[in-house]
């Protein structure tokens, strides 16, 4: 898929992270991950992310990345694959190159490691890593690494192949900012955790998707939310609000990292066998678990 053709694909659905599957030794559960990625690529979700935030990127090792996109291509079909990247630029100039050879469509480029930056570092950061690959990539905009307009603006005029901007930073003020500037030359990306409780606002503010975790074990629920978000069906989105992802929200907050341990919990709740989160994040409570039950029941 070249770049244009990612980017068009990006900002054509509903696009969602599935989880990476441990087994009980906490190494990669190939077999149980195809069967779940599978499952997924048969509801609308033009592009899944593979080894992406909520599929624990920050817990592999970077030879783990490629084994687990071609997991993910095999089993995905049609649907367009794009892997995690991230960390120092040595170390991610090396994943996206390993990505490209494993037959990624493009990679989302996560924050680098620690430390903050100044946004001449940030250009000099993504524009390393988008020199070294010919695919598509997308930048993600949050914790240590916020780009400016004006900074962006830059990178998109030295790196044709930057197609894609997501924000986690829930600052509307500035993506509007950058939605104004750029216009349509990258696709915008909502990338709030629990991306749904942000979606209305983020819409407005030019951004026409956003990648949904709880797709990962509601997938039909999140393409109904989707579709009503985008058919302006307010009713609907407050009536699904009000009913599933605020009760998920509640029990997401408990503790920190269940923003991933939450879904992957989810999956294993709708029977697919994920296995465990690694450390750092630790697994929910069997108490919490029969509230994430509950409020999966209530919507089957």
């Amino acid at each position: 898929m070249t770049p244009d053709e990612l980017k068009i694909t990006l900002g054509s659905g509903l696009l969602s992270f599935p989880v990476t599957h441990f087994d009980a030794e906490g190494h990669f559960a190939a077999e149980s991950y195809q069967r779940h990625v599978n499952w997924l690529a048969g509801y609308d979700a033009p592009v899944l992310f593979a080894a992406g935030g909520t599929g624990e990127f920050f817990s592999l090792a970077p030879g783990e990345v490629p084994t687990i996109l071609r997991a993910a291509k095999e089993a995905a079909g049609r649907t367009a694959i794009v892997s995690g990247c991230g960390y120092g630029t040595t170390t991610a100039v090396g994943i996206a190159r390993s990505a490209q050879d494993a037959g990624a469509d493009g990679i989302l480029l996560l924050p680098h490691y620690l430390i903050d930056a100044p946004q001449e570092g940030l250009y000099t950061h993504i524009a390393a890593i988008c020199h070294s690959v010919d695919f598509g990539v997308m930048v993600y905009n949050r914790d240590n690494a916020v780009l400016q307009p004006d900074t962006l603006a830059r990178l998109c005029d030295d790196c044709p192949n930057l197609i894609g901007f997501k924000d986690g930073t829930g600052d509307i003020g500035l993506v509007r900012q950058i939605t104004a500037k750029m216009g349509d030359r990258l696709t915008y990306l909502g990338g709030m955790p629990t991306a749904e409780l942000f979606a209305e606002a983020y819409l407005g503010a030019g951004f026409t998707t956003y990648s949904s975790a709880v797709f990962n074990f509601v997938p039909a629920l999140a393409n109904r939310f989707y579709a009503a978000l985008r058919a302006g069906e307010n009713h609907t989105c407050t009536e699904l609000l009000n009913s599933f992802f605020y009760p998920f929200m509640a029990l997401r907050s408990r503790q920190k990292g269940y923003a991933v341990s939450a879904i992957k919990a989810g999956v294993r709740l709708v029977g697919f066998d994920a296995g465990p989160v690694r450390a750092p994040l630790v697994d929910l409570t069997p108490e919490e678990l029969e509230i994430l039950q509950g409020i999966i029941d209530a919507h089957r």
